[in-house]
């Protein structure tokens, strides 16, 4: 039905149906702004109901963000069925040369970018080393301009003539990219254009990115901001004339904005079966050196005042920030079926730093389930798979998390025991594993902060969680967390603990497994002599190498009872270098036991029990990891 047809209903009876608005790139409308405008103009003629915007096949390059006000509320955005769409904050580069070199060339006029996908694969700029990191000679400057002492002749005094040149370095959770700013040759002291946060580290990892003479490898490209050229070096039988070369431009692709405050909401919104990709990363103080999770990364699609948005089947990849961030005042939304990778951060924000006074301004009751999150952090390396900050009663189900740098779920934004929104939130059955890979310290698997009075984390299967130096941690009870049930969660092969608190109160795990960890299996930092920090009921300790116990344990504040240990190297279980017999005697593990839980498989990580196992007739409950993850492909291609 043409909008002139809508027009005369309209004229005729004061009402007309909702429409189907179709958007391709053979037109006649072609562009996602025309056809939000061409839905405005329908409900200007009086059209009701939803309206649905089917879009076709191709690439729809934004010039620049897609706002959507509460006037484009009740809205579905979709893509026909076996078609995928491409929303894309890119531009293609061609015209194609090959140099003398190895390098191909072409003229990028316009602005300068930090990213170029080349057939849909991230292209590396040039590095030194060409593999591996440099050292800090030492420690660095916390709360300061960024300042570190190199080692031999790693930095070169000319590079800070270079402009574009890049130290990018990881300090314990943080991680930072900075310009260079001034280099001491006979201090070996380099200065950077960044202000250190509180991390601080000693003899961090870095590189130094985007040198033009470190432009030798196939696969890296360099961006001659004189002169406006990239150059590339293809990839053994690639031939770079053939191929789809994209400079990623615009850093975020769609907002939706209401004003929450003034009870002025975007409703109804949906995205199914699309794809976002190819949005940039922009340097700035917010992105130099972020203070956590790169928190302060916008997203690729932003909300804030969003009710019952929906995103679906959708495809979220070569992205310069995050993913997807449902903001200030966005509530009883949707995330599902939905696959987020190579990302610059993370995958998915929720909620806000700020502690909001008006519910109206809340971020609350979001649904983030049946996600693919994998491969993020790919230019800032503290990015979160699922970030989660001041925001209540959100249920995190059946996600599947991994290959991330830093932590996997983080749910929480108060340090200590000040004021926090976080509560009530549920993180379940989400698979989450392969996170931090050594670069990243003081990180787990699922990671809170601050008071959460009915936050709960059950039925998750976390495992091959290492850090650089300290914090590879399975489950983070970081800094205030209290009042949280962790319960019936699998925890395996973690570098420094299946478990870890560091400050908190009243917190509880009961029915996990913890297995095969390595530097110990349980960790607790601080004791706070006026509250029990946690209590641990009826779990099983499994381990083949490293203690039972790190950390500090010597003052009290913990109840641990009706635990199941075993050692598989010895009969003999040391508790802070206590025999069992004397552990207990000190009022510790009232009804616990040393024995072999059999397991069906433990050297293959099946940890399903044996019917005669003696957990069993402890009161442990099995454990079914059947379900863990997403229970429906994630993705454009299911849809």
């Amino acid at each position: 039905m043409t909008l002139r047809v809508v027009f005369l209903l309209a004229i005729l009876t004061g009402v007309a149906p909702a429409q189907q608005i179709t958007v391709s790139p053979t037109g006649p409308i072609r562009t996602l702004a025309e056809a939000r405008d061409a839905a405005r103009a329908e409900r200007h003629a009086g059209v009701t109901g939803t309206i649905t915007i089917a879009v076709r096949a191709g690439i729809y390059s934004l010039p620049e963000t897609l706002v959507l006000t509460p006037g484009d509320s009740d809205t579905i955005w979709q893509a026909f069925r076996g078609e995928h769409p491409v929303i894309s904050g890119g531009r293609v580069i061609s015209g194609w040369t090959k140099t003398s070199g190895a390098a191909w060339t072409a003229a990028a006029p316009g602005p300068y970018f930090h990213q170029l996908f080349v057939d849909g694969v991230r292209a590396s700029r040039p590095r030194t080393p060409a593999t591996g990191f440099f050292r800090f000679d030492g420690g660095s400057t916390p709360f300061q301009q960024l300042r570190f002492h190199y080692r031999d002749d790693d930095i070169k005094p000319q590079w800070a003539s270079e402009p574009d040149a890049e130290v990018v370095g990881v300090l314990a959770w943080n991680d930072f990219r900075s310009p260079i700013v001034n280099i001491d040759a006979s201090s070996h002291m380099v200065a950077l254009d960044a202000k250190e946060g509180f991390s601080k580290e000693a003899d961090a990892q870095y590189f130094v990115e985007n040198l033009s003479e470190a432009l030798t490898a196939p696969g890296q490209w360099y961006l001659d901001r004189a002169t406006h050229t990239v150059s590339y070096i293809p990839l053994p039988g690639q031939d770079v004339s053939h191929l789809q070369v994209i400079a990623s431009t615009l850093e975020c692709l769609i907002e939706l904005e209401g004003q929450p405050e003034a009870n002025e909401l975007v409703r109804n919104v949906v995205f199914r079966g699309l794809t976002f990709a190819y949005t940039e990363w922009v340097p700035g103080p917010t992105n130099l050196f972020d203070g956590q999770g790169a928190s302060k990364l916008p997203a690729a699609v932003s909300a804030v005042g969003a009710v019952n948005f929906h995103v679906e089947y959708c495809l979220f990849a070569h992205l310069g920030g995050y993913g997807l961030e449902l903001g200030r005042g966005s509530q009883h939304n949707e995330v599902s079926a939905s696959e987020f990778y190579d990302l610059g951060g993370g995958g998915i924000k929720v909620g806000e730093p700020a502690l909001r006074t008006d519910a109206a301004e809340q971020n609350q009751d979001n649904l983030i389930a049946d996600n693919l999150i994998h491969h993020i952090g790919q230019v800032f390396a503290s990015g979160m798979g699922i970030l989660v900050q001041q925001s209540v009663r959100n249920r995190i189900l059946h996600n599947d998390v991994h290959d991330a740098f830093q932590t996997g779920i983080s749910v929480g934004w108060t340090w200590g025991y000040g004021p926090s929104f976080a509560e009530q939130n549920l993180i379940a059955y989400n698979r989450i594993y392969d996170i931090g890979q050594n670069l990243t310290s003081d990180m787990g698997g699922i990671y809170t902060l601050g008071i959460q009075p009915g936050t709960v984390i059950q039925n998750n299967l976390i495992h091959d969680v290492s850090s650089f130096t300290y914090g590879g941690w399975g489950i983070y009870l970081d800094e205030g967390s209290s009042h949280i049930l962790v319960q019936n969660n699998i925890v395996y092969h973690c570098k420094s603990a299946g478990f870890h608190e560091n400050t908190g109160a009243d917190n509880l795990l009961r029915n996990n497994i913890f297995a095969f960890n390595f530097e110990h299996s349980l960790m607790r930092t601080k004791f706070e002599p006026d509250h029990l920090s946690f209590g641990l009921q009826n779990n099983i300790i499994y381990f083949d190498q490293g203690t039972v116990l790190g950390g500090n344990w010597a003052s009290g504040g913990y109840v641990l009872r009706d635990n199941l240990y075993y050692d598989t190297r010895s009969s003999v279980v040391l508790f802070l270098n206590k025999p069992f017999a004397q552990w207990q005697a000190s009022g510790q593990d009232q009804g616990s036991r040393i024995a072999n839980p059999d397991f069906v498989d433990a050297a293959k990580f099946d940890f399903r029990l044996r019917p005669d196992s003696p957990a069993l007739k402890m009161g442990f409950h099995p454990i079914d990891v059947s379900t863990v993850g997403p229970r429906v492909p994630a993705g454009v291609s299911t849809w």
